[in-house]
């Protein structure tokens, strides 16, 4: 497929310096690096939710007791 696209300066110099380095044309250096960017698959870490104590218990099977707890009497 022929098309015109805009690179940026980073991806043209990219671009051209696999050109050099390969003596390949400009096409197949701007394949080249499409393909691998493609085939990259960042490494994913499992999310792990973080915890602290922060020394206060509340017992949420009863609501307005909670807020009441943490907002003060005059919650309302």
């Amino acid at each position: 497929m022929r098309t015109t696209v805009r690179l940026d300066d980073d991806v043209a110099a990219a671009a051209q310096k696999l050109r050099r380095e390969r003596h390949i044309s400009m096409s197949e250096a701007v394949n080249e690096l499409a393909r691998a960017g493609t085939r990259h698959q960042p490494k994913r870490r499992p999310f792990r939710q973080q915890t602290y104590a922060m020394g206060l218990r509340i017992d949420v099977s009863n609501i307005a007791e909670a807020i009441e707890e943490l907002e003060g009497p005059d919650w309302k």
